[in-house]
């Protein structure tokens, strides 16, 4: 009964402290025209998907219904305040598909390398891999950096979308209580 417990509270604490108990992290950026500073009408959109696993930041990037041909994209940090304001280019995306107005994006970038980083920017934040990395995440985390798509329509940005770490969906929540609530069950049968 002890050790069945006894699984349950380290099951329970390991899901009360989901920084903790995960080796990665997922990052959501929903972008669009509306969210752009200055904001714009454009229909394009993306809904961003980065997992930082360690010292690597993959990025998947979507993009859809753009009003003319991307130019350019990057990760941008750090505002000063969450959700507001223009910062420099953090991470510039390195064959990024040009003169497109929807595609994918894939890479995966290693935070260890300096080249990564915009060198304005690794030198604004330490001249180091890991201070760049660590401003970057500590920024990720206050919801102050964020991916933005340039096109030849609107050179300063058609679409951005701040960077937030991703909630788990209450399915997930569910199956944990199922879990905890069998465990608990079963220890409940063994004492009987």
């Amino acid at each position: 009964m002890k050790r069945s417990l006894s699984i349950l509270a380290l099951a329970a604490a390991a899901a009360c402290a989901p920084g903790l108990a995960q080796a990665q992290s997922t990052i959501r950026a929903v972008a669009s025209g509306p969210a752009e500073s200055p904001p714009n009408g454009s229909p394009g959109s993306s809904v961003a998907t980065f997992v930082i696993d360690g010292t690597t930041m993959t990025a998947e990037v979507p993009f859809q219904d753009l009003l003319a041909g991307t130019t350019m994209a990057h990760i941008h940090c750090c505002t000063t305040s969450a959700f507001a304001g223009v910062a420099p280019i953090a991470i510039p995306f390195t064959d990024f598909p040009l003169g497109v107005t929807s595609g994918t994006y894939s890479q995966s970038f290693d935070l260890t390398d300096a080249a990564v980083f915009a060198p304005d920017f690794l030198a604004a934040y330490g001249g180091t891999p890991a201070s760049a990395s660590a401003a970057l995440i500590d920024a990720i985390v206050a919801n102050e950096a964020y991916l933005n798509i340039h096109t030849s329509l609107y050179p300063a940005g058609e679409i951005r979308g701040f960077m937030v770490a991703a909630i788990p969906e209450p399915a997930t929540w569910g199956m944990l209580g199922m879990g905890l609530a069998g465990l608990g069950m079963m220890a409940r049968r063994r004492r009987a």
